[in-house]
């Protein structure tokens, strides 16, 4: 075994921020632990955020960022059971919780106390090994390639979360705000997968052909319609029954309930900057129209794993492009400058 691999570290976090591909000493497991060498990381936006301290209150402490891993068990500690050397494993936003505080007994465990975040308060995903608790690693099952599986870890269970709480039935009208991003793909083809009818908002004709390709009823371009809520508004016949907010830009938050008919919910999903967003407007036309505002915070590791059956079954496909590690900051560049479709990908060994 190598004593070293390579890592894409942080160099002067904040909106001027670099990225260096560096070598750094390979991490060994703990007792508890499992060491995956990681073939894949998605790129999330909330990556970006981090490394360029966008959020006041949630600093990572790490170099290395990243939460959307996936690769194989290279090594098992002394007290694991369940997990074998050659497994495929999955790396999540969170990589431990207790499981005995009221959070984790009532299926919430993202807020454990005792919560350790992946790229925040431990290494993150943007290295080629990873040493993480055996006990919330994710397996990954037969007929979901690494490339597919990582971006599920994060995005994708994290739009399945967001639908579940929205509360849509089969036959409900269903908005995607960013319906062409990484968390957006996914809340079109989810949705979908409910039996909900799909109007994706979002710019630009590759997101258009990519919501359309993946089942949406509807697309929405931003930069071209007059009035995006008056266009929903006459597609359902009175609104949407749920808004999914997958797009973190302000705009996105603030026409969120406008889209949708009475007795609908919001359900926020991306994260601005702080301080820089609120949902609508006035809250007697909130209380008017008998709105629900909801959030979710990614999922559970149950959540998880119905995604990846989804993604086994063939009703959900991750839409990647794929670069190689050193091509990692030119694939951040591009998703700072909203240029990604789908999800953003980096084999580590490329």
């Amino acid at each position: 075994m190598t004593a070293t691999m390579r890592a894409a570290v942080i160099q002067n976090p904040g909106k001027d921020f670099t990225i260096d591909i560096i070598e750094k000493p390979k991490p060994q497991p703990a007792n508890d632990e499992i060491l995956v060498r990681l073939q894949m990381t998605g790129i999330c936006h909330s990556d970006l955020s981090l490394m360029m301290q966008e959020w006041t209150g949630f600093r990572t402490q790490m170099q290395t960022v990243g939460h959307e891993g996936a690769g194989v068990v290279e090594a098992i500690g002394k007290d694991v059971t369940g997990w074998h050397i050659g497994d495929k494993a999955g790396v999540k936003p969170i990589s431990y919780v207790c499981h005995t505080c009221e959070s984790c007994i009532k299926g919430r465990e993202q807020h454990c106390p005792e919560a350790r975040f992946t790229g925040i308060t431990m290494e993150g995903t943007y290295q080629q090994y990873i040493a993480v608790p055996a006990i919330y690693a994710t397996r990954i099952p037969e007929g979901v390639d690494l490339d597919q599986a990582a971006p599920v870890m994060c995005s994708g269970t994290t739009s399945y979360a967001a639908l579940r709480k929205s509360g849509i039935r089969a036959g409900d009208w269903v908005v995607v705000l960013g319906g062409g991003g990484g968390l957006g793909h996914f809340a079109v083809q989810i949705a979908k997968a409910m039996g909900a009818r799909v109007i994706a908002v979002d710019s630009g004709a590759a997101k258009k052909d990519l919501c359309m390709s993946l089942g949406a009823f509807e697309f929405i371009d931003i930069a071209s319609s007059t009035d995006p809520v008056e266009r929903t508004m006459a597609i359902t016949g009175g609104g949407a029954h749920a808004v999914i907010v997958a797009s973190a830009h302000p705009a996105s938050y603030a026409s969120a309930p406008n889209f949708l008919r009475i007795g609908g919910t919001v359900v926020c999903v991306a994260m601005p900057p702080t301080n820089k967003a609120n949902v609508g407007g006035d809250p007697n036309d909130l209380i008017a129209k008998n709105i629900t505002i909801k959030a979710t915070m990614v999922g559970t590791l149950g959540d998880t794993a119905e995604v990846l059956d989804l993604c086994a079954q063939g009703l959900v496909k991750p839409v990647v492009t794929t670069y190689p590690l050193d091509q990692l900051p030119h694939a951040i560049q591009l998703l700072k400058d909203g240029k990604v479709v789908g999800r953003a990908v980096v084999d580590l060994w490329a």
